[in-house]
């Protein structure tokens, strides 16, 4: 049975210079080979009028509507599977998923406190199956206190998906990983890649 599959883009580096889409790219290749049947949805938090939109006191009120919430929190439910591409921006996550996240982190549509224990949520998204990609300009280790990858790992397990375990590339932006090409980068990764695919 086929599945379907949403591919969200939150870099907001260009194509041809980004490791994040070199790895993204790599990933669904080699997913494609195993998978043929499945269906992409692709989703550039770049194109979106939602993820432009940060939340403030002036727009409070309005923020979290049928077209910028419902819409996305509806295509999640429509999907068996995510996978989410995102660089370390300034030690977080892109502001482009931080705006996603905070459009579609909604109680009573998300997540839930009804029925669940006492300081303990019950995510709504247990058919979700999640693939997080990531890269970073630091090694690991350099900036434990932004890991932007667990970042995502915790909130995607908090709205109750399973997360795969995910890709990390870090270190781009030092000797001698900054002399690769994005491509040439993954093809360090490529078994880690591959051994994922298997997984998801």
């Amino acid at each position: 049975m086929s599945k379907k599959i949403l591919v969200i883009n939150g870099t907001v580096s260009p194509e041809k210079t980004s490791y994040s889409i070199a790895l993204t790219k790599r990933f669904i290749k080699h997913y494609q080979t195993l998978n043929p049947q499945d269906e992409f949805i692709y989703l550039d938090l770049n194109k979106t009028a939602m993820a432009l939109k940060t939340l403030t006191v002036d727009n409070f009120g309005t923020f979290f509507n049928a077209e910028d919430t419902d819409f996305y929190v509806d295509q999640l439910k429509s999907v068996d599977k995510v996978i989410i591409s995102c660089p370390m921006n300034n030690f977080n996550v892109s502001g482009l998923v931080k705006n996603y996240f905070d459009h579609i982190l909604v109680a009573d549509k998300t997540f839930s406190y009804k029925y669940s224990k006492k300081g303990d949520a019950i995510g709504l998204l247990p058919h979700l199956k999640v693939q997080i990609l990531t890269t970073q300009g630091a090694p690991y280790g350099w900036y434990l206190w932004g890991n932007h990858t667990e970042y995502l790992r915790g909130t995607w397990e908090f709205v109750g998906a399973q997360v795969n375990e995910p890709i990390l590339i870090a270190g781009t932006k030092v000797s001698p990983m900054k002399e690769l090409t994005p491509e040439q980068l993954v093809d360090q990764y490529d078994e880690q890649i591959q051994k994922a695919v298997k997984t998801f």
